[in-house]
């Protein structure tokens, strides 16, 4: 597979990275371990050599089923995880003090039986920390060997160029696809400037980009897309068309509509490397083979006429969520 580089300090990841938070955390019931351990050694084997995880997955869980799955090719793969919320629960709040900081990368060290962290987010930015704080803590760890390269999820444009000017940001993961394309705006004419690597999360949109979803789709009690606005069953039926427009444009590529989502997206930007995450084997094979079509200027020109007819329905998170990004 083809290799990208995330930020201008050495950081090198495969096109296509593999998103874990599904296979414990967010998307219903968790996966066995064996099954998870086999999709993720399968990734690798097909290719990908960028894993990412988080202290929020389950506290703890995720990353402890990521570094099992690893150990037998831990060099030889990037892994990513993240700090930043009050006891790794999401549910409650931001916490990035300082001393925070540093007991996650302990507690992550240990739970991916690693010496070393490739790549830690702040997961989301804390108003009560002040972005340079946060910075020369993580500069700090740099030092120590602990972790090696950092970066920012779903950050708004100042944090970025405050928190590069400490330490350089290797990447900012925050959400891109066909089906929420905000960060165009501001966000990814600042990273090109400033030399950051993009990692877009939910690249095919929760899954809405596949295909697979309509509006009778039946999600269960734990999956947290029953309370994501866009995929109301209203919500869906209308933002539909995008998934047909997709599907007819796939069709003359001998692709899939997945597949088309992420080969545009990686058309956007050579810095630009998604996460996809899915708990089955055949999803991940057709999710990389999206990484081997390629899109003419023309036929992304075409593509982006076709989206200009086409309005997306729905919030991408529910209100009590919003405040928490672009900060």
């Amino acid at each position: 597979m083809e290799r990208r580089k995330l930020g201008n300090g050495g950081l090198e990841v495969s096109a296509l990275g593999l998103g874990c938070m599904g296979l414990t955390f967010g998307y219903g019931p968790a996966t066995g371990e064996k099954e998870a351990i086999e999709l993720i050694r399968n990734a690798y084997e097909l290719g990908i050599t960028f894993f990412d995880t988080a202290e929020a997955y389950s506290q703890g869980g995720n990353e402890l089923l990521l570094g099992k799955a690893v150990q037998p090719f831990r060099d030889k793969v990037v892994i990513a995880t993240k700090f930043g919320f009050t006891e790794g629960d999401s549910s409650k709040g931001q916490d990035s003090r300082p001393e925070r900081i540093r007991q996650v990368a302990e507690n992550s060290l240990r739970f991916l039986n690693t010496d070393y962290i490739d790549l830690f987010y702040q997961h989301r930015v804390d108003l009560n920390v002040p972005i340079e704080d946060v910075a020369g803590t993580i500069q700090d760890l740099i030092k120590e060997g602990k972790i090696r390269h950092w970066g920012l999820s779903e950050a708004g444009v100042e944090t970025i160029r405050k928190a590069h000017a400490v330490e350089p940001v290797a990447a900012l993961q925050s959400e891109y696809s066909l089906f929420f394309r905000e960060v165009e705006k501001e966000i990814l004419p600042t990273l090109e400037e400033l030399g950051i690597g993009l990692v877009p999360f939910s690249p095919l949109g929760k899954g809405f980009l596949t295909g697979a979803i309509n509006e009778e789709t039946k999600f269960d009690p734990t999956d947290f897309r029953n309370i994501v606005p866009r995929f109301t069953e209203e919500n869906r039926k209308a933002n539909q068309v995008l998934v047909e427009l997709l599907k007819a444009i796939a069709k003359e590529k001998e692709a899939t509509p997945a597949q088309l989502a992420l080969a545009w997206l990686l058309a956007q930007k050579p810095f630009i490397a998604p996460i996809p995450g899915t708990t089955k084997l055949h999803r991940l094979r057709e999710n990389i083979g999206g990484a081997t079509i390629s899109l003419s200027p023309s036929e992304l020109a075409e593509i982006e006429k076709s989206l200009l007819q086409i309005e997306i329905v729905g919030a991408r998170y529910p209100e009590h969520l919003m405040n928490r990004v672009g900060k």
